[in-house]
């Protein structure tokens, strides 16, 4: 059991970042094998408390503790009553990068058809997205693509887990959805 308790104090400690599973096992001392079975009790443990608030995500890269899908509407709430909320501008470059990375910001406003550079610095700001390289050509524009943070923040695994577009598409006479993500995040419970 002290694995157990020694894995948990590493993710706890490593935040938001997660860690890798070789990571883990360096840290830890033990082998990829061990490592999976330490990975799957505390996964359980957490799964089997309804009183503990914690949860262990696996993405394709890192190992991170959050906390379980269904705090997901009170998070929210603390989340709009604490910080500033991302704009409508924000939302939609940020949806833009999701599914087309990597991105330059000349490309999102084709798409978009406004000039987007707040949203692209504001995204930045909250670890939403981040510079994934340059295009080899004039002026060498920044490419954008999501962090292992949006994953964790959406509650996805990799970015095959976003939404299907064409089951989101709506008519000319109803409202976009405003929240995509966290709408799509509260269908999964």
């Amino acid at each position: 059991m002290i694995k157990l308790s020694e894995l948990e104090a590493i993710l706890f400690i490593v935040g938001e970042e997660g860690i890798k599973r070789e990571e883990i096992c360096y840290l830890l001392s033990i082998d990829k094998e061990e490592t999976l079975a330490v990975l799957t009790r505390l996964k359980e443990k957490y799964e089997n408390d309804p009183s503990s608030a914690l949860h262990v995500l696996e993405t394709e890269e890192r190992v991170i503790l959050t906390t379980k899908k269904e705090l997901a509407p009170l998070l929210k709430r603390y989340a709009q009553g604490t910080s500033n909320i991302l704009s409508q501008a924000a939302v939609e470059t940020l949806a833009i990068i999701a599914y087309k990375q990597p991105i330059t910001r000349v490309e999102i406003e084709q798409i978009r058809g406004v000039q987007v550079s707040g949203a692209v610095q504001r995204l930045t700001a909250y670890r939403l997205i981040e510079e994934k390289g340059r295009v080899d050509g004039p002026g060498r524009p920044i490419l954008y693509g999501t962090t292992p943070y949006f994953l964790d923040y959406f509650g996805l695994k990799s970015l095959k887990d976003l939404p299907d577009i064409q089951e989101m598409e709506y008519s000319s006479d109803e409202e976009a959805p405003l929240d995509l993500f966290f709408d799509e995040m509260n269908e999964k419970e």
